[in-house]
């Protein structure tokens, strides 16, 4: 029972904001233990290949969509028109698609990787790239063309 318990102390904090969205907070704590039983319950569907987190939130979306199925409406259906905000599956989504691109980014070599994520994450310019890793601007933008290259072939497999 030990990889549950590590698996609800690092997403446990995640699962409960996500259901913040969804259901009131008196009912937090108890939906959250349900996501984290049938997290362990059906722990052999996870599919390590992908992402662990989106693996766990789509349990906690399908569990708060039952755990309100099953309360009775105290408003009209009629009168309740649509809910505010999003329901979170855009985030689910993205934490995925965030997911899949760290694996593909850790997969491409580290010269790479290194002219990719200065230029995306650190907002730099292929010159300034050059200047900072001392390396000819040509040897920055072959790298950068190759690692993306390789980085959308990745991807699509994917």
């Amino acid at each position: 029972m030990e990889p549950l318990a590590e698996c609800f102390r690092t997403h446990g904090p995640l699962v409960r904001s996500y259901l913040r969205r969804l259901v009131p907070p008196g009912e937090i704590d108890d939906l959250t233990q349900v996501v984290f039983i049938e997290v362990w319950r059906c722990r052999h569907r996870y599919d390590p290949g992908r992402s662990l987190e989106a693996w766990v939130l789509g349990i906690a979306r399908k569990r708060a969509v039952d755990h309100l199925r099953a309360r009775r409406p105290t408003v009209p259906l009629d009168a309740a028109g649509e809910p505010a905000g999003d329901d979170g599956r855009e985030e689910c989504e993205e934490v995925a698609r965030r997911d899949l691109v760290r694996r593909a980014l850790s997969e491409l070599p580290a010269a790479q990787r290194e002219a990719i994520a200065l230029a995306y994450y650190g907002d730099l310019s292929q010159r300034e790239i050059s200047e900072r890793l001392r390396v000819p601007l040509g040897t920055v933008k072959a790298r950068t063309a190759r690692g993306l290259h390789r980085l959308s072939t990745l991807l699509e497999a994917a």
